[in-house]
């Protein structure tokens, strides 16, 4: 599944190509998607001035002077920019043309993404409305994160992955972020001290900023806004490779699943 960098990526993508632009159209070839796109979703963005693309957790914002686009890429969604002559392939699901004569095609071939509609504020959707701070913010300090933590029993990597504690840290991250700071990811959560909690939430910006530098994580089917895989796979320490020697101290990398996840970690750093 794309996770926060890689959505950040496709955002930076396709944002210099919408912003300022008009939407002309919407063609919806399969509106079966995780949730149906509205079928009034056409007629309510046709001739909208796009004012910015934005993200919020996981989730693609198209801001118009009526509403917002919320978009989810699912497991295997993406999208990019291309000409208006070109053409689809099998799942090219949406197109909407602009003003320009360029489409952004959503291809998704799970279908298990997202394009929804709200004309209300946004952050008031209930898809966002209960989310967590943003990883990147200032919000999500090690204050926050150990006042959350305390009497949690879960184990923290399970905990680092609730959007409702802090958004976009999936599976992949999650591993990464707990490798850089010496933690177990099977530790509970509330038996972590702040000053290692301080280490987390340095780790965390860490691993994303890399990764959003980078392009992104191509695991099986992402692509970025211009059709481009990412490239953060080749700094991952732990997610992966399992019986491969750590890169600090040489101990086999070990897999386990937590939470219905598999989990890599190295038994002789991460305590």
């Amino acid at each position: 599944m794309p996770e926060l960098p890689e959505v950040e990526t496709t955002r930076r993508g396709i944002e210099p190509h919408l912003r300022g632009l008009t939407i002309q159209n919407l063609i919806v070839r399969q509106a079966g998607l995780r949730w149906p796109v509205p079928a009034t979703l056409a007629k309510n963005i046709r001739h909208n001035h796009i004012k910015q693309v934005s993200r919020r957790a996981k989730y693609l914002l198209i801001g118009t002077e009526k509403g917002t686009i919320i978009i989810h890429l699912g497991m295997s969604g993406s999208l990019r920019i291309v000409r208006d002559n070109t053409a689809p392939g099998p799942h090219d699901h949406i197109d909407m043309l602009l003003d320009n004569n360029i489409l952004l095609r959503y291809t998704d071939p799970r279908r298990f993404g997202a394009w929804l509609w709200t004309e209300d504020n946004v952050e008031s959707h209930p898809l966002l409305c209960r989310l967590g701070p943003e990883p990147l913010g200032d919000d999500f300090n090690a204050d926050y994160f150990f006042g959350r933590s305390r009497g949690r029993r879960l184990a923290i990597k399970s905990f680092l992955m609730d959007s409702h504690v802090v958004v976009g840290i999936g599976n992949i991250y999650a591993s990464e972020a707990l490798f850089r700071a010496g933690i177990h990811p099977a530790r509970a959560a509330g038996r972590i001290s702040r000053q290692r909690y301080v280490k987390l939430v340095d780790a965390v910006k860490q691993v994303l900023t890399e990764a959003i530098r980078q392009g992104g994580t191509t695991l099986r089917d992402f692509s970025n806004g211009e059709g481009k895989p990412g490239y953060f796979q080749q700094s991952l320490n732990v997610y992966g490779q399992s019986g491969e020697p750590c890169p600090v101290c040489t101990t086999p990398i070990r897999g386990i699943r937590i939470g219905q996840r598999s989990t890599f970690y190295c038994p002789r750093c991460q305590r």
